[in-house]
């Protein structure tokens, strides 16, 4: 119901600020005087009910607002009901609404009146406006009486099925009302609950999830098909729906996955143990930590889609994230939400507490989670005393050898606090760090010793409580301490000091047996004016002190046996006749009385200072419960993680069956390729690439990607499939040796087919057909990734190349605009590579000019990642990735080419596939590709598109949308597609490095894996990782590289040079010093890794 208000604010709401004005001008200061007793409000509501009874709408919707007015300010207007009740069936639709808004309030009290109306809520039910239909069932379902119990579940159904989704969240919030009326419609409930569930609004979710908790929570089976999709709806659902909806999936994927912490367990045991083990063992205990947990697909879905939530502006939303992902992420990912824990301690008091509490609870089990934010919970002296007394217990809990020194100095600052409450929990707190650290415990025992000289009471009673808990864990050490608090007695009134005091004295008595028996004997002379807790200490100092030393103690024992016989406290009574019995023999003594000291003088064990905390973990993180520590009504309990997971394949709905049958066949339009196929790939070569396809497809069945949480749909050549295998297996551990071995695989069918590749198709059009596209793209991708090999293949395989050029020239009229930009000639970059040192030094003296000759470079065609725009069971069948084609800005100078690879996985023709809602930072520019009119079944098509970036890794967000749907989609650009190559000399390159030095220059040393150290390897992984041009070099062991950035045209200079012992020197100049930096964090690892 909590969004009712902004309906009616949106629409016909605006009565909303009037309300406030009329009702303050209709009260005259003569009734505002007379309030009271005498008050005029009969007269006033006479006056409204004559404009009720008005054959003016203007009068009625005056009456209205007054009347919503008063019910906003808490007054009583139920007395008007008969005279609103008769507008209800109003032609105006701004009083009806007001109608139904004051009707809510007062149906459920006004049950007869408002039954009379029941014909009119239901003709409103097929208004064709939809704020009367919803407003019409809401009220409908207020009306508490279970003779309409059938008129309601009929409304419910209909409105379950309208059009409006807002009728249909209504008709959700329905569901619950009817549930409490009448829970015998459980099961016809939980058939539109069922339905509701595979709505696809948004604003339908979070509403029908909240009545599926109330009504059916255990029908687990009603969530699976909806699973994926309320995943991804998450995002988008309003916060109090996302809330309910995470605690729902909470308890979903309790029931369906397996524990990730089990694999922690595993990996902590193999690290204790491997150092003991023989070489066979260690090779069981890899393989097991490598087979022992592989996460769920949908499992990684759900963590996937929640983390960004961790952002949101409302509390309950990110707690309910971080629950999420204490109790079902590994417990590696989980510490991600304590930054945005911390984050919430700037809100109200609160919700600090509600925050302060779950981080205590999550401290006592993972102290490394709140560590590195330890001073985010010092204590504030504005804080009220509950958040310090948390505050101070979660320090507590993160209190270890390290920071204990800091934290003590803290205390001793907390001690002097005019809060004595928040004095006394820190004198427990020192406690519990003595208890916990024992390189401190004698630091803590004497400054408590040391607060026992406090003027404060209450401060020297609670160190004596501790004090009293620190010298059980070590009696021995101690007797000074037992006699200086002996001296302290006769000073301290508070009882639970006292009696701290008396039973130390007493249960260490055989250490001090000169000081007990004058304790006793004084204590004895107060005992009548003792508090009860203090004179049970007494009585048991006395029958210990009479069990040791008797001939002192014994007549002071029996004087004060007969003093508390007499005692007003039955407890007291009851003790001494029990002491009496078993200490003082006699005939009456029983069996017992032969082990009174036994009884009396045991050992005890030392008592344990442990958080309030540490017995909540059992109770769900952000829930009444374990805010209360115990269990309130409605708690629906997390399961225990099942042993064996579930068939996972409940979750699979139809769209994904439909999407499979595709991927058959997706082949055959790849066939009907309109040329001869004269200068085509051979039939091996095909081979090689179907076979490549089906591996893939294989792959894809047995290890689900988990960029998405199913399968991928990718359709792009050999080379980005196996760049996409190798980001997945990167991901899995389980599959790393698979992915090496294919990469091996993959990088000899390149090489292979490299001398027989096309060199002159750049890009493909947006309009051209599903087969063009992909056969100039396989292309294009086949001569990339060969090229570094085609550079030094025999002049017979150069000139097939060469000849191969030719017949792509007399194909110009199927190509777009887009390919006419300067034709890619075989790399330049090998041709450099062939010149000895010296040649490239001689050529370089023969410069026609001494002016720097600084060029755009013709550009270099390199196989760039492709990255996933949208998956296809998030685009409802439509996929779309992207590569960065490395191209002159077609859009303008200042742009990025963007080459987006649309495919169609369904059975229908996807419609006006076009660009909205674009959401770019400051000066970001996009320029968006012609929209597309049809894409058929099983069609893919490429399209270009320019984003100016800004020279920045910002992300561009904007809206894929189709004729039905919009997708929010995002591209994200690495450093290195923000550079334009450009060529220069070696010593144009010197001249410019000379004036990049200091703060514009970046550099790092690395450990170069071997077989990166020759040239053609080095160029070709840093080409490949950035847009960069090759410079000529004289000397063997230095590379060079330069580029531009693409918006600001400033340079950027890249020299790598090998030093002995297998490192290298990365060295990057540019006036661009974050650019710089972010180009070297990702050059380091291309030339590290073999």
């Amino acid at each position: 119901m909590s969004g009712n208000g902004l309906s009616y604010s949106d629409q016909g709401g605006e009565a909303a600020p009037e309300l406030a004005q009329e009702a303050a001008a209709s009260m005259t200061p003569s009734a505002s005087a007379a309030f009271g007793l005498f008050s005029s409000g009969t007269k006033k509501n006479e006056d409204l009910k004559q404009m009720l009874e008005s054959s003016k709408d203007s009068a009625k919707l005056d009456a209205m607002k007054r009347i919503v007015g008063m019910i906003a300010k808490g007054k009583n207007a139920s007395e008007l009901f008969p005279a609103v009740v008769k507008n209800v069936a109003s032609k105006n639709i701004e009083i009806k609404k007001l109608v139904y808004v004051y009707l809510m309030r007062y149906a459920e009290e006004q049950q007869d009146l408002a039954l009379l109306s029941i014909s009119t809520f239901q003709r409103a039910l097929k208004d064709p406006n939809q704020l009367i239909r919803a407003s019409a069932l809401r009220v409908l379902s207020s009306i508490r009486v279970p003779i309409i119990v059938p008129i309601m579940m009929l409304a419910i159904k209909e409105a379950s099925s309208d059009l409006s989704p807002y009728v249909r969240k209504n008709a959700a919030h329905a569901i619950q009302k009817l549930y409490s009326l009448d829970p015998e419609q459980k099961d016809m409930l939980i058939e539109v609950i069922e339905k509701l569930l595979k709505d696809r609004s948004t604003l339908v979710a979070g509403s029908v999830v909240m009545a599926f908790e109330e009504v059916c929570p255990d029908r687990i089976d009603l969530i699976h098909k909806n699973y994926r999709k309320l995943c991804n709806l998450l995002v988008d659902v309003e916060e109090w729906g996302q809330v309910v909806i995470i605690h729902m999936l909470t308890r979903y994927a309790r029931t369906q996955f397996v524990s990730p912490w089990k694999d922690d367990e595993v990996v902590e045991e193999y690290n204790e143990n491997n150092f003991y083990q023989s070489d066979e063992e260690q090779k069981e205990k890899v393989q097991k930590v490598k087979n022992t947990y592989t996460m769920d697909p949908d499992h990684r879905l759900l963590l996937r889609n929640t983390k960004p939530l961790l952002q949101s502006r409302n509390a309950a939303v990110v707690m309910a994230v971080a629950q999420l992902y204490w109790h079902l992420a590994p417990k590696s990912e989980a510490g991600i939400v304590s930054k945005s824990l911390v984050r919430l301690l700037r809100s109200n008091r609160e919700v600090q507490y509600i925050v302060l509490q779950n981080i205590a609870t999550m401290s006592i089990q993972r102290k490394g989670m709140f560590e590195p934010y330890l001073k985010s919970f010092y204590v504030r002296s504005t804080d009220p005393t509950m958040i310090k007394t948390l505050k101070l217990d979660i320090l507590t809990n993160l209190a270890n050898e390290a920071n204990i020194s800091t934290l003590l100095r803290e205390f001793q600052t907390y001690v002097k606090s005019q809060d004595k409450q928040f004095a006394a929990a820190t004198i427990e707190a020192i406690g519990r760090c003595a208890t916990n650290i024992t390189e401190v415990t004698d630091t803590c025992l004497n400054g408590l010793v040391c607060l026992l000289s406090n003027r404060d009471e209450i401060v020297v009673a609670e160190s004596v409580v501790v004090i009293k808990k620190l010298l059980q864990t070590q009696p021995a050490n101690h007797g000074e301490i037992i006699k200086h608090m002996a001296k302290l007695l006769d000073n301290i009134t508070v009882p639970v000091a006292r009696a701290s005091i008396l039973w130390l004295i007493g249960e260490y008595c055989e250490r001090v047996p000169k000081i007990a028996p004058d304790v006793l004997r004084k204590t004895a002379k107060s005992f009548t004016n003792e508090d009860d807790l203090v004179k049970l200490q007494i009585l048991n100092l006395g029958a210990k002190l009479y069990l040791t030393n008797s001939k002192q103690t014994k007549l002071l024992t029996q004087y004060i046996l007969n003093l508390s016989k007499y005692d007003q406290s039955y407890d007291i009574r009851d003790r001494t006749r029990f002491i009496r019995q078993l200490i003082v023999p006699n005939e009456k003594s029983g069996a017992l009385s032969k082990y009174a000291k036994k009884i009396f003088l045991a050992q005890k064990p030392a008592p344990l200072l442990e958080s309030p905390f540490k017995d909540r973990d059992h109770f769900q993180l952000g829930t009444l419960s374990h805010t209360l520590n115990s269990r309130a009504t409605g708690y629906l309990e997390l399961s225990d993680w099942p042993g064996v997971a579930p068939d996972p394949s409940v979750r699979n709905v139809d769209i994904a069956e439909v999407a499979k049958e595709w991927t058959g066949i997706r082949g055959k339009p790849k066939k009907e390729k309109p040329t001869g196929k004269f200068y085509s790939e051979s039939e091996e070569e095909e081979e090689s690439a179907s076979g490549s396809e089906s591996e893939k497809e294989d792959k894809e069945e047995t290890s689900s990607d988990e960029s998405s949480g199913s399968y991928s749909s990718s359709e792009e050549s050999s080379n980005s499939e196996s760049d996409s295998k190798e980001s997945t297996a990167k991901k899995t551990s389980r599959a790393a040796a698979e992915s090496d071995s294919e990469d091996i695989k993959v990088k000899g069918i390149s090489k292979k087919r490299s001398t027989s590749s096309s060199s002159d198709t750049d890009s493909t059009s947006s309009k051209e057909s599903s087969s063009d596209s992909k056969s100039e793209s396989d292309s294009k991708s086949d001569f990339v990734s060969g090229k570094s090999v085609s550079a030094i293949s025999s002049k017979k395989e150069e000139t097939t190349v060469q000849d191969r050029k030719a017949p792509n020239k007399q194909d110009v009229f199927l190509l777009d605009l887009d390919d006419f930009c300067p034709v890619t000639t075989p790399m330049a970059v090998p041709a450099a590579a062939l010149l000895s040192p010296s040649l490239t030094a001689d050529l370089e003296g023969l410069s026609l000019s001494s002016s720097s000759v600084i060029d755009v470079a013709t550009q270099v065609s390199m196989p760039t990642k492709t990255h996933e725009l949208l998956h296809r069971m998030s685009g409802k069948g439509l996929a779309a990735n992207y590569h960065f084609s490395r191209q002159p800005g077609i859009f303008g100078d200042c742009m990025v080419s963007v080459q987006v690879t649309v495919t169609n996985t369904t059975d229908q023709k996807i419609e006006n596939i076009h660009i909205e809602e674009k959401k770019l930072p400051p000066g970001m520019r996009m320029h968006e590709f012609s929209p597309i009119e049809c894409l058929e079944p099983a069609g893919s098509i490429t399209v270009s598109m320019g984003i100016d970036f800004c020279d920045s890794t910002q992300t561009a967000s904007f809206q894929l949308c189709t004729k039905d749907d919009h997708f929010n989609v995002s591209i994200q650009p690495p450093v290195g597609e923000l550079l334009l190559p450009v060529t220069m000399s070696e010593k144009d390159f010197k001249k410019e490095q000379g004036m990049l030095t200091g703060m514009n220059e970046t550099s790092a040393t690395i450990a170069v894996a071997p077989q990166n150290s020759t040239r053609l390897v080095i160029i070709e992984r840093v080409v490949k990782a950035a847009n960069l041009g090759v410079v000529p070099s004289g000397q063997d062991n230095i590379h060079r590289f330069a580029a531009k950035t693409v918006h600001s045209g400033s340079l950027m200079l890249v020299t790598v040079e090998l030093k002995e012992s297998s490192t290298a020197q990365l060295v990057i100049n540019t006036e661009k010093t974050v650019i710089g930096s972010i180009l070297l964090r990702e050059l380091k690892p291309v030339l590290s890794q073999g």
